[in-house]
């Protein structure tokens, strides 16, 4: 074991958690966990679902790799407790995790912030959904503000499915969205100690990037290089770091987009603790610039900190 191995002490993976991404989390944290200990970390699997957090101090942990998704882990609830406990922790604080978790609230700081986003209008039953459609056009996007990899998502073409799609979305959060279809393609940019990596364009085999396209799927295409002009990525390299540092993320994450048909990038949301699976687009970004998986967790976690 290499001393900068020893150095980081016992190190808690958190994963699994009770979240509508549970069986995400588990693979990226099964991952996480597996490179971790091949890289000499002593570390050690923790589910939040199975047991209490309070354990992690009264077990002598010294920080906590995150490798949990969605609500209870990616919210901001997690890295709360961990502050409370003094436990350094991955990725972003309080504030940027509870934020990023709100695709709504997002929207709304980065709009205040003048940067570019797709057009959107919260839906509610009262919603007067011909008028939605009309403003933001079909086909549009319905999606749970709270909920990430694509649950309760639709792809809305034609009117009659607007209301629909509604009543899906609120089964999992009482906030709604529908946004603006953008079709010039989808992008995201993984972020690591405040620089992006190279950008990665999806191009999904099904309708859009889903949750089976996202986990499940070996037909969805992954491009990197992502096919855009030098300019064109550095452009979107830059936006995504504008976009990570207005809401506040640190160590690391993933900004999406989407590209219009000019060529012009909309930012679309933020992940704070993105997946870490054999699909998962950080670890392809990091592979693309020379990093080894082994090498990403380490750097992760050398990011850990507290508030």
């Amino acid at each position: 074991m290499s001393r900068a191995a020893k150095d980081f002490g016992k190190v808690a993976v958190l994963f699994g958690g009770k979240s509508a991404e549970r069986e995400v989390s588990l693979k990226s944290g099964a991952a996480v966990l597996r490179a971790l200990r091949a890289s000499g970390v002593d570390a050690h699997a923790f589910d939040p679902a199975e047991r209490d957090l309070h354990q992690l101090k009264e077990e002598g942990y010294a920080s906590a790799f995150i490798a949990l998704h969605g609500r209870f882990g990616e919210d901001g609830t997690v890295q709360g407790a961990l502050e409370l406990m003094d436990i350094p922790y991955t990725g972003s604080g309080v504030l940027a995790s509870a934020l990023a978790m709100d695709k709504w609230r997002t929207k709304l700081v980065w709009r205040a912030a003048g940067l570019p986003i797709p057009d959107f209008e919260l839906l509610t039953a009262e919603s007067d959904f011909a008028a939605v459609a009309q403003r933001l056009g079909l086909p549009l996007f319905v999606k749970p503000a709270n909920e990430g990899s694509s649950v309760g998502i639709s792809k809305v073409k034609t009117l009659a499915e607007l209301r629909p799609a509604y009543e899906l979305a609120a089964q999992h959060d009482s906030l709604v969205l529908a946004e603006q279809f953008i079709g010039g393609g989808e992008y995201t940019a993984a972020m690591l100690g405040g620089k992006a990596l190279p950008v990665i364009r999806i191009v999904p085999a099904t309708e859009f990037y889903d949750y089976e396209a996202k986990y499940f799927r070996d037909d969805t295409k992954y491009l990197i290089p992502c096919g855009l002009s030098a300019a064109q990525e550095e452009e979107m390299q830059k936006l995504a770091q504008q976009g990570f540092a207005v809401v506040g993320g640190q160590g690391w994450g993933r900004v999406d987009f989407l590209v219009d048909e000019a060529g012009k990038p909309y930012l679309l949301e933020l992940n704070t603790s993105p997946g870490m699976t054999d699909h998962s687009l950080v670890p392809m970004a990091a592979r693309h610039a020379g990093i080894s998986f082994e090498q990403l967790v380490v750097q992760v976690l050398e990011l850990a900190h507290v508030g």
